[in-house]
């Protein structure tokens, strides 16, 4: 049964069906051929009962913190102010497109919508300041990855939600990995601009009465990361309440900033209700294939197929690893979550390892699945920004900054404490 449901989601998938209607279509293949009940008379409560749960309300609020900011302006404010900040560097903007993603990383939620924000101000500097278009597109599709990891999360929400995982700590979690991977893609980037300058444009100067008067367009976006984390962690807010003053707030500061019209606010309601309603989809469809696939007894024979193979612990961990970095090649990053959590976190938390600290490391290994092609999403959104140039371009410009997401991997498992200090605390 193990390979047959994997060959059909691969199968459907490569069809370019929907990710939920392919988890409804497996759900009702395995209900049909491998269970010798009804399944499908369960469809109504599996679908309510995944759906009932005030904790997801705080996806749709976080969504429409990110569409706020995004359509008001702020990012070409924040753009500018990294700008006078960074650009010295070897490697000069593109450490400014780091910075960038960084920042709306921690509002936004999303990777794509960062890797979005940040081509949209950032391409058009590329080519009239000289920069080497591979690298600059690559940073840029690489630093939008970190949305998913530095909190809020909606990733990291989901991942909560179907582990019964406290969400509070995964975003604890998340936090220092997070800023560890963009110091880690800034020195990436000044370590290939150092040895080839033709790479990273010109360096720029300013002054420090330019860099301080940035820091204003800054303060927002800070203010609004401590207000939002620092109530959950207060334990003056859940992740819902903390999400619904956070789109207060972002509507106070495009408000200040004059960015806030009827036509924002519709086209921010609509960008909330199509990325709810996708995400949506794909979770009740996964809960009723994970229905029917623990009903079938999935997880049993997966856990017999281990067994067999007399694998220690670590050595399970490092399949999984190289599972999902398979899988990322060809699989959309939610769909590869929410279809693989209620199978693989069993199986290694079984085995004696944190489901917090796997959390934040599935995390990491779907960041690389984002700027992997042929499905690498936040390669395909850059190059939507792009005038001219070819797909090709961004894929190679991203290469040293997927390497070294698997390095930061391997310094994860290698030291758990860098993501469980901080929950520990």
């Amino acid at each position: 049964m193990i390979y047959a449901v994997g060959g059909a989601l691969l199968g459907l998938l490569a069809l370019s069906l929907p990710v939920g209607a392919v988890l409804f279509l497996l759900g009702f293949g395995v209900d049909h051929f491998f269970s010798a009940f009804p399944l499908i008379r369960g469809l109504g409560e599996r679908v309510w009962g995944s759906s009932n749960s005030g904790l997801l309300i705080a996806i749709p609020f976080f969504v429409l913190l990110g569409e706020l900011l995004v359509r008001a302006g702020i990012a070409e404010r924040t753009y500018r102010a990294l700008d006078a900040w960074f650009s010295w560097l070897p490697g000069g903007l593109i450490h400014a497109n780091i910075g960038t993603a960084t920042m709306f990383s921690a509002t936004s939620g999303s990777s794509v919508a960062t890797a979005a924000t940040v081509a949209t101000v950032a391409m058009p500097q590329a080519e009239r300041l000289g920069y080497d278009q591979r690298l600059f597109a690559g940073a840029i599709a690489a630093g939008g990855t970190l949305g998913i990891m530095i909190p809020p999360s909606i990733n990291l929400i989901i991942y909560g939600f179907l582990t019964e995982t406290s969400i509070p700590r995964l975003f604890l979690a998340g936090l220092v990995p997070g800023l560890m991977l963009a110091v880690l893609f800034m020195v990436i980037t000044a370590a290939l601009c150092w040895l080839r300058p033709g790479l990273g444009g010109p360096r720029r100067g300013a002054s420090w009465a330019v860099r301080l008067g940035g820091l204003r367009h800054l303060v927002p976006l800070v203010a609004l990361f401590a207000v939002v984390i620092g109530s959950i962690y207060g334990g003056y807010a859940t992740p819902t309440e903390a999400a619904a003053i956070g789109v207060a707030m972002a509507a106070g500061i495009a408000a200040v900033n004059r960015g806030l019209s009827l036509k924002v606010l519709r086209d921010s309601l609509l960008g909330t209700v199509r990325t709810t309603a996708m995400v949506m989809f794909v979770i009740v469809g996964a809960y009723f294939l994970n229905y029917t696939l623990a009903a079938a007894g999935l997880g049993r024979e997966l856990i017999a197929l281990l067994d067999g193979l007399g694998l220690g612990p670590y050595q399970t961990l490092f399949v999984v690893v190289a599972l999902y970095i398979v899988l990322g090649f060809f699989i959309e990053t939610m769909a590869l979550m929410i279809a693989t959590i209620p199978i693989v976190v069993p199986v290694i938390t079984g085995m004696g390892f944190d489901p917090i600290w796997f959390g934040i490391l599935m995390i990491l290994l779907v960041e690389m699945a984002l700027i992997t092609p042929p499905v690498g999403l936040n390669l395909y959104v850059v190059q939507a920004a792009r005038a001219e140039g070819s797909f090709s371009d961004v894929m190679i410009g991203a290469v040293p900054y997927v390497l070294g997401m698997f390095a930061m991997a391997l310094l994860i498992i290698a030291f758990p404490q860098i993501v469980l200090f901080l929950p520990g605390l």
